[in-house]
């Protein structure tokens, strides 16, 4: 049989959108058949979890960047929108596919999905892969001495990091051979992932650079510039410390298998405490998914169910407020501004506005999570859930809940020069550092010079911090 007729493979991109070290995309190359690759918008299958809108933007670029990419190698993407696995059962049946090849997501939804649509394939002839592309470990694969999932994040890193697929990154293939025909693709253009009425997403683009070459590109300068001050300075958002590459990592544009080998790499660059620190990082996101493996409600339901009788309030003004950064908290707002203005938010302040919103707010975690599901470019549910959790101490591993951010404290030792604080609320940017972050101490000769009206110009703050923080503690002692 010629190349020509010899039935193609589909291989099916969702989170690893990437040439290199692609598990799927290799095998299915190695096999020397014709490649169809295809990707699929599903905004049924997801539910409430469908790509949320800053996501979404990241998307388009990433696709139109991978279809690039294929098109050098002599292929093409196709694009399909509609629940996943009915438009692959189509594809099977309108190409003649002989199989289909995917790597593994991990999100209950899609978990669920991909075990029925595999028998289905099979049980129809068809050849059917499915790879880790995503991961280090397998979720299922890192269990503590009873055969259980770990539940404290330090026990299973100490493990799952003696334990790790550390083999050598997949090269990329040089070439895909072309079916006989092409099936009838989606114009990237007509699934609107881009906001247009208005188009808030307009001031990302100098932030972030989608796709396989911007993750390479970040990581190289990561290493080779930010990383020597990773440990000490990664909680400092007035400086670039931070890899950021936790968007590119949940497209899939990178592998951490490719950042566990270049970190190897540099280790002698950047010092065996600076590696050590960035990779618990990555660590974190294993246990989240881990997490979510074990507990499929996790982005759902309190894990510790005593939270189940907390007293949240209901608020619509103090939930805007909060998601506008106008919380007369200027640490808060200004990482709840760098959110709305280029979706993404430094690590430290999403803890600290986390905490804010649960704890000075008593505002149930999951307003927070659906908030940041999407404004975020890296919303990722693992994560996401995981670490909301984490911050109202529901969670496995959950900072307990007493303690609370004093969101002045945190920027007087985060921000100490009030860079950031001044960078993204200039409202208040000519006031004095004693007073930054507590414009509410200022004395009507310092506002007046710094042309700051409480209330008019700048928010006063929408609840006291002490009151609030008394108010939170009760609330968690009354728990039973």
């Amino acid at each position: 049989m010629s190349s020509s007729d010899t039935p193609p493979i589909l291989v099916w991109f969702r989170q690893d959108l990437r040439l290199g070290d692609n598990p799927a995309l290799a095998a299915a190359a190695a096999t020397g058949q014709p490649i169809i690759p295809v990707y699929i918008l599903d905004d049924t299958t997801p539910g409430k979890w469908k790509i949320g809108g800053a996501s979404r933007w990241w998307l388009n670029y990433s696709l139109e960047r991978l279809g690039v990419a294929l098109e050098g190698l002599g292929s093409q993407l196709i694009l399909k929108s509609g629940p996943a696995d009915e438009v692959v059962s189509d594809l099977v049946s309108q190409t003649g596919a002989a199989g289909i090849y995917w790597n593994r997501c991990y999100e209950p939804h899609s978990r669920d999905r991909d075990v029925g649509l595999k028998e289905k394939l099979k049980s129809d002839g068809r050849d059917v892969k499915s790879f880790n592309a995503s991961l280090l470990n397998e979720p299922w694969e890192i269990e503590n001495g009873a055969g259980k999932p770990f539940r404290v994040f330090t026990p299973y890193w100490r493990k799952a990091r003696t334990e790790l697929n550390s083999g050598e990154p997949i090269p990329a293939p040089r070439r895909l051979a072309p079916p006989l025909g092409w099936p009838q693709s989606d114009a990237l253009e007509s699934w609107d992932l881009r906001p247009s009425a208005p188009d808030w997403a307009s001031t990302f683009h100098g932030h972030h650079d989608p796709g396989e070459a911007g993750a390479n590109v970040r990581l190289e300068e990561f290493l080779d510039d930010r990383a020597i001050e990773y440990a000490d300075g990664r909680d400092r958002p007035d400086q670039d410390n931070t890899s950021g590459l936790s968007a590119h990592l949940h497209f899939g544009e990178i592998s951490p298998r490719q950042i566990l080998r270049a970190v190897d790499l540099f280790r002698d660059d950047i010092g065996d405490r600076n590696a050590e620190k960035f990779l618990s990082e990555i660590g974190w996101r294993e246990f989240s998914y881990s997490l979510l493996s074990s507990f499929p409600d996790f982005p759902e339901r309190n894990h510790q169910s005593k939270f189940d009788d907390f007293p949240w309030r209901r608020s619509h003004a103090d939930l805007t407020a909060w998601k506008y950064g106008k919380t007369g908290y200027p640490f808060v707002d200004a990482g709840m501004r760098e959110l709305w203005a280029t979706g993404i938010m430094h690590n430290r302040v999403r803890m600290v506005t986390a905490s804010f919103l649960i704890k000075h707010l008593l505002i149930d975690w999951r307003e927070g999570q659906n908030w940041f599901w999407d404004t975020l470019v890296d919303a990722d549910l693992a994560n996401n859930s995981a670490s909301w959790q984490w911050v109202a101490g529901s969670g496995a591993d959950a900072s307990p809940f007493f303690r609370i951010f004093n969101p002045v404290a945190q920027a007087e030792k985060f921000d100490p020069h009030g860079e950031y604080v001044r960078k993204w609320v200039p409202e208040i940017a000519r006031l004095p550092d004693k007073f930054l972050n507590r414009p509410w101490d200022a004395d009507e000769a310092a506002l007046a010079s710094a042309k700051v009206k409480l209330g008019t110009t700048y928010p006063a703050p929408i609840v006291d911090h002490k009151f609030a923080r008394e108010r939170a503690l009760s609330a968690f002692k009354a728990l039973p």
